[in-house]
């Protein structure tokens, strides 16, 4: 899911200049492989997550939340957040050292943010025709499928919420102080926890939204979403996620706690990036961490932990959790040199455009337009495969799991083959 888009060899850099020991010269920036296995283990995750053999049998870790509360699953999109925070640091860290002015570092955000959220756009419009049926048209034309696709085409998504959220924090953030950043993302999620429980929804006569926050629909998230992305007044389609048509996931009022996510990163990058030796790095990442998993949980007793309207306790308690998550694996990495396992991650933490935007385009292939005939009925290609090779001597819950590793091992030999050539995808 997003993704840190710099080139690999800025990839786990976490000095964008020469650092001065104690009465000797300057040493290169050191570089962290704990940020590129982290940045692999997101990406990773989020294709394993995706891409299960049947949606009705999956285990209960590799599933999201219902609604309030969490599961691993929860924590992937957040994570990746998160380390798009400490990567812009680094990155634009990086471009200040090599000359870049001020004006042209936000160009280069302006740009980047645009052309993540163009991509994720294009990515939801795939194939570009509606595949399955026509409501209302017994036999359609190509061009009748392609008009019905546009009336659906959703807006929203995973990674037009990472390219907003990359482009506002890195905005916000650029040349501001760590007081400037922690005040303006303290503001952003006590307004937002305002506006969902402390404002009257409109059309619910007035009830306050704090009564309707376990009401997917009925949230003031919701309400936006139908205000912003449900066209169908006018005549024009709904553009909202057709899993659910009230409300989105990655929709217009829930995408502004997601910015702060990316900035609390930022600023976790920033300490990252500093001059503190790294025993010491490593020691306030794991007490800022378990810090805010704590005021996260104690936040959920008022706004409770919600990745689908993305609460405030969830963006204080995740971010918290992911700074513990990479002080871990720099500790065993970084700190104590176990690099054998890491490689895999790696290879996915170097090329996770491709790999989010590729696995993305042959899931909506072989899950809903390509079909076959298996036993005699016209079936998805992924049916047909998850059926003949997975179910057929395996039980449903691992059958489904094992075709979501191969899927995740299918992209582990296509990136490894791009990493060998070093074909990286970068915008």
């Amino acid at each position: 899911m997003a993704t840190t888009l710099l080139p690999p060899e800025q990839l786990g850099t976490v000095a964008d200049r020469p650092r001065a020991t104690a009465g000797g010269p300057k040493r290169s920036p050191e570089r962290l492989l704990s940020l590129d296995v982290f940045r692999g283990l997101t990406v990773a995750g989020m294709l394993l997550v995706n891409d299960p053999g049947t949606w009705s049998a999956i285990y209960p870790p590799l599933e999201h939340a219902n609604w309030n509360g969490w599961t691993p699953t929860d924590l992937v999109f957040p994570f990746f957040l998160f380390i798009v925070g400490i990567t812009t640091h680094l990155s634009l860290s990086a471009r200040r050292a090599r000359g870049a002015d001020e004006s042209e570092i936000r160009r280069q955000i302006l740009r980047r943010g645009a052309m993540i959220f163009l991509l994720g756009f294009a990515l939801n419009g795939f194939p570009f025709f509606t595949w399955g049926d026509v409501s209302g048209v017994a036999d359609p034309t190509f061009l009748q499928r392609v008009v019905d696709r546009l009336y659906h085409w959703r807006i929203m998504g995973v990674l037009q919420r990472i390219g907003l959220a990359y482009m506002c924090a890195a905005l916000l953030t650029q040349r501001a102080s760590v007081k400037r950043i922690v005040t303006t993302v303290g503001a952003l999620l006590l307004g937002y926890w305002v506006v969902m429980a402390a404002l009257p929804v409109p059309g619910t006569g007035g009830t306050l939204g704090g009564f309707l926050l376990d009401v997917p629909s009925g949230t003031m998230a919701a309400y936006w979403d139908r205000l912003l992305l449900d066209w169908s007044g006018f005549g024009l389609g709904n553009h909202i996620w057709s899993g659910s048509v009230t409300f989105d996931p990655e929709g217009i009022l829930s995408t502004v706690p997601a910015i702060c996510t990316a900035m609390l990163g930022v600023l976790a990058g920033r300490w990252i990036g500093s001059e503190h030796p790294l025993e010491e790095r490593l020691n306030g990442l794991f007490a800022a961490g378990c810090l805010a998993m704590t005021f996260g949980m104690i936040w959920n007793w008022g706004f409770p932990i919600n990745k689908s309207i993305w609460t405030s306790s969830y963006v204080i308690f995740t971010a918290g959790l992911a700074a513990v998550s990479i002080a871990t694996i720099m500790w065993l990495v970084d700190v104590h040199g176990l690099r054998r396992w890491t490689s895999f991650f790696v290879i996915y933490g170097t090329n996770p455009l491709i790999a989010f935007l590729g696995s993305g385009l042959l899931a909506r292939l072989i899950y809903s337009v390509i079909a076959v005939s298996y036993h005699g009925a016209r079936v998805p290609l992924e049916s047909a495969i998850y059926q003949s090779l997975f179910a057929s001597w395996l039980s449903p819950v691992n059958a489904s799991l094992t075709f979501a590793l191969c899927f995740v091992g299918l992209w582990f030999c296509i990136l490894l083959g791009l990493y060998r050539r070093k074909i990286f995808l970068k915008v």
